[in-house]
This record gives C-alpha cells, structure tokens and sequence, in this order.
C-alpha cells in the first residue's frame, strides 16, 4: 500500500490534466488541472453491457464448421447394417378374417387414373415426323402392327344403314313400283288425253298410209314435209297434259303419305332424311321435277334417255341407294310392312 494519501493530484502521465488517487491506484477520467476537482473520489463510469449469448448468424460465404463429409465410398457416421427380418412364428398360419374389410385397403388405388382412355393406334401408312428417330435397338411394337391391306375401300365393313329404323327398300321393289305407277299415269293419258290423241291420228293415218304407199313404188317423202299444221298444236299439247297429269298424279301422294300407288302395293315408302314424317309439297315437287319434266323433251327424244339413266341411278349409290332425284330432296326410299307402319329398333339392334 503506498503512502501518499488519496486526493486529486496531476497525472504523471500528463500534467495538464488531473485525476483521484485513492492511495492504491489512479480512478476515474482525467480532468483539466485548473479545474476545481470534486470532494471526493469521481462517480463510478456506467458498466458496459453483457454480450448477448445468443448464436449469430453465420455468413452464406462461410459454410458453418461441421465433421468433415465422409471420403467416397465409405458409409457416412452411424450407419449400420439393416435389421434380419423377424423370424415367423412356429405353427400354421392364422386363417384369414371372414368378412368385409373393416376399411378402404391402404396405399394408393389400383387401376388407371379418372378419364384414362387406351392410346389409339396410328392410322395405316403413319411415319414420325422428320428429325424423330427411334432409340437404338428399338422394335416395332406387336400393339402397333405394319398397315395391313383391307379387302373394303375402309379399315372395317360399313354397318347397314336404318333410315328412322326401316331398312332401305330392295331395288327390284322400286323397279316394280315405278312400272306400275308408268301404267297408272298411261291409264289417266287415256282418259284424259284420249281425244287429243284421237285427233292426232286422224290427220296422221292418211299421211302414214300415203308414205306406206310410195315407198312400195320406190318414192320417199320424209314425214317432216307432210305434217299438218294442227299436228304440231296437237304434239305440243299431248306432252303438256301428260307431264301435268304425271305432276298431279305422284307429287301430292309423296307429300302426303310418301306413297304413290305402286309403292303403296310393294310396301315401299319415300321419307326425309332428317326426320320421319311428311315431306311436303315443296319437297314433292322437287324430287319429281328432276325425272318428270324431262317430259317435255320426249319429242326430241332426249328426254327418254335422261329418266332412264334417272331410274337406274339407285344402283350408282351402294350406301343409301338414293336416285338423283332422291338426293335432290334430301329424301330416302325405305321398306315397310303391310299398313304403312315402321318397325321398331331395340336397345341391341333386335327388332
């Protein structure tokens, strides 16, 4: 312990300044030396606050210190040998549980997801774009087989088309029934157009047999030359009233009940394709415009050949066995039983 007493004496350190010795050591800051001191040791400096114990955080520079990673090949820290399986009990088997399963069984479900559809096979002839080439060493797939050649015009048979249920009528009923309709609008020709035709042959027979005569002695005058005035009129007029008659004799019957007279008697019927039903008149009369005004033609002999090659356009159309003038009304001949009343098709295809 020194004996110099305590009290503010100049810092050896530094004689302008002054500080409190307490008679062991130097307390407190420097003050000025012509400063009065206060009586009395200086007041205690503030302690600095305790460092937190809290960890820092580290840099994402500087990885944190840890164990080394375990060099290649060898297995890292703690690890083990898996355990042996437990060893089945002695005995038989338990019999299994009788009854439904208490709950759903666990792990996800079996099966294709919600909405899955197989992938369809390419169609005959595909090629993968260019660019894409298979692995090596890649087969063809028996899914997927080399096109093959079809014995149709289309990969499978066509099914058998049913208009509205009704199957299509057979060719030769058609054919059978235009003949009659034929002799049915001949039958009103007669009657109504009898003594036009009547008047026709009065001044045409004595012409004839003059022509007859004179090509017995080697002499021919063509006919054109010795027509009369009013057998022109009457021609004109004789194919005028036959067209009508064969227009009022079929496109109201088709509009009605699809039926004309022959149809009728063979069990043939002429529907929409839309929907079955009436066709109307408008309809009617378009399906017979396309073979029946052709009529008019007849003298030049055109006409004849056109409602020919009309009647025989049913074969040309293997699906629906439309005519020309049957595509023209959107229309489609079908085979019904006696009373006109269209079969039924049942869920299955049976009738």
């Amino acid at each position: 312990m020194s004996s110099v007493p305590a009290g503010w004496y100049k810092d050896p350190a530094d004689t302008s300044t002054q500080r409190y010795w307490d008679g062991e050591g130097w307390l407190g800051k420097a003050i000025p030396a012509d400063a009065v001191p206060p009586d009395g040791p200086p007041a205690a400096e503030p302690e600095p606050p305790a460092p937190d114990p809290s960890p820092q955080p580290t840099s994402p520079a500087t990885p944190a210190a840890g164990p080394p990673p375990p060099a290649w090949g060898q297995p890292p820290p703690g690890w083990g040998p898996p355990p042996a399986p437990p060893v089945p009990p002695a005995g038989p088997p338990a019999a299994p549980p009788v009854g439904p399963p208490a709950g759903p069984p666990a792990g996800p479900p079996v099966g294709p997801p919600p909405g899955w559809a197989p992938q369809p096979p390419p169609p005959p002839g595909w090629q993968p774009p260019p660019g894409l080439q298979p692995p090596p060493g890649w087969q063809q797939s028996q899914a997927y087989p080399p096109a093959q050649p079809f014995p149709y015009p289309y990969p499978y048979p066509m099914p058998e088309v049913r208009p509205h249920g009704m199957t299509l009528a057979p060719l030769g009923k058609r054919l059978t029934a235009r003949l009659i309709d034929i002799v049915a609008v001949l039958m009103l020709n007669v009657v109504v157009n009898g003594y036009f035709v009547y008047l026709y042959l009065q001044d045409f027979m004595p012409i004839f047999r003059d022509i007859m005569d004179q090509a017995a002695t080697g002499v021919a005058v063509p006919v054109a030359q010795r027509g009369t005035p009013r057998m022109q009129t009457l021609t004109i007029a004789i194919v005028i009233i036959a067209t009508l008659l064969w227009l009022a004799y079929e496109a109201p019957a088709i509009s009605n009940s699809g039926q004309t007279i022959g149809k009728r008697i063979m069990g043939i019927k002429v529907v929409p394709m839309e929907k079955p039903g009436q066709i109307g008149f408008a309809r009617a009369f378009t399906r017979w415009a396309r073979l029946g005004m052709w009529t008019l033609f007849w003298s030049c002999g055109v006409g004849l050949v056109i409602q020919f090659l009309y009647a025989l356009s049913p074969v040309f159309d293997s699906r629906l066995r439309q005519a020309w003038h049957d595509k023209a009304a959107a229309t489609v001949v079908v085979d019904v039983p006696a009373g006109g009343v269209p079969p039924t098709i049942k869920p299955g295809g049976s009738r």
